[in-house]
């Protein structure tokens, strides 16, 4: 008979935490009827409802284009991966999140119907090009490269974030030479990547090892990884970390690398970013916009006011 120690049993608790937010990434695939969905991963996830009472604002309303207005639907597409932004409640099929309650809300002020489709994140940003959906959400940084060829309506403050085991050495990450020689993981297509890509030649120039950067498209995989020791840190958004590790004993967030603005996102030159952007001021005004910040813990995200497509955060 062998015996566990604390650490062993929490970080074996933390494993079967980010098993069942593996579950929970890839869309709700288990079948939540026979033990096996998403529900251990679910079970904090705030149901509050802080949307159902927003009325809507007429002066809003007025400012969406005609076309919209005969229609009465915008046409939503969602990227579903973790909380806080968006996720599967334990049916495998309700979404929740921060993204979800802001568009509901949004939608409301409007005076209009959600019709939301689920997409994967690297398909809603070309899918808007082409006129399948109105708008979009997905926690998108608005980003200069971004602006190019995109629209914004900013909601939150986000960013970039690290995050590693209780026992790291690491304890703030203010530049990215600390990685060197460390494996790092993060999401597979995100601007995390492209930063740790681009920034790769910090290491050589300090005449220092590489850090290894490990990626993954599920973000259970990636907590697994962490909890495993096969890789030293997380990069990923600073919300999403935050929640991650009070889901997870063992884990600790280290800090902010670099706040980002998060917008709804649309076709450049859409005639709905004044629209959207009225509303969304309109559920700060109403008091909708603190409750939903509050609803998922990300108060330190508010924003003074939304704008369209403003420059990236330096």
């Amino acid at each position: 008979m062998t015996t566990s120690t604390p650490r062993a049993t929490a970080l074996r608790a933390a494993a079967l935490l980010a098993t069942a937010a593996l579950a929970l990434t890839a869309c709700g695939s288990g079948d939540p009827s026979d033990g096996t969905g998403p529900a251990a991963a679910t079970a904090r996830i705030p149901t509050t409802d802080v949307v159902s009472g927003v009325k809507k604002d007429p002066a809003a309303a007025k400012l969406l284009p005609a076309g919209v207005r005969a229609r009465g639907s915008l046409r939503l597409a969602s990227s579903v991966g973790s909380p806080p932004s968006a996720t599967y409640l334990p049916d495998g099929r309700t979404l929740a999140g921060q993204d979800i309650d802001f568009a509901d809300a949004v939608g409301k002020v409007l005076g209009v119907r959600i019709k939301r489709e689920v997409a994967g994140f690297e398909a809603i940003l070309p899918a808007l090009g082409s006129g399948k959906y109105d708008l979009g959400t997905g926690n998108f940084g608005v980003t200069d490269e971004r602006r190019r060829t995109i629209d914004f309506v900013t909601y939150v403050n986000d960013g970039q974030g690290f995050a590693a085991r209780e026992d790291s050495p690491l304890r703030k990450v203010t530049s990215l030479r600390q990685l060197c020689g460390l494996t790092v993981a993060t999401g597979a297509g995100t601007t995390f990547e492209t930063t740790l890509e681009e920034n790769a030649h910090l290491c050589k120039e300090a005449g220092k090892q590489p850090y290894d950067v490990k990626t993954y498209a599920e973000q259970g995989a990636l907590w697994i990884s962490l909890q495993q020791g096969r890789s030293d840190v997380v990069m990923s958004t600073i919300n999403g970390l935050r929640y991650a590790v009070k889901q997870q004993p063992g884990l600790r967030f280290l800090n902010e690398f670099k706040r980002l603005d998060v917008g709804f996102a649309f076709k450049k030159g859409t005639p709905l970013a004044p629209a959207v952007r009225a509303a969304v001021n309109r559920l700060k005004k109403d008091g909708t916009y603190d409750r939903i910040l509050k609803k998922w813990g990300t108060g330190p995200s508010a924003i003074a006011t939304s704008r369209i497509s403003p420059p990236e955060v330096k």
